[in-house]
């Protein structure tokens, strides 16, 4: 199943760095753009199997 992700990502130097903007303790990086989303795919699998444990997570919440 696919699902949107919103991804921050910059090119420092040589290197592409990137994270989930809901996980932002899980950076990644790649010699190229294409790299750094596989490198990121590979995170959010390992996050969303348990494999990484402990996971602290971003998100919103709206108090009335």
């Amino acid at each position: 199943m696919s699902r949107d992700n919103c991804v921050i990502y910059y090119q420092e130097n040589d290197i592409w760095v990137g994270w989930f903007d809901e996980y932002p303790d899980y950076r990644t990086q790649g010699i190229t753009l294409d790299e750094l989303k596989e490198n990121l795919v590979d995170i959010y699998k390992s996050i969303s199997s348990g494999e990484i444990p402990n996971v602290r997570k971003h998100g919103e919440l709206v108090v009335h």
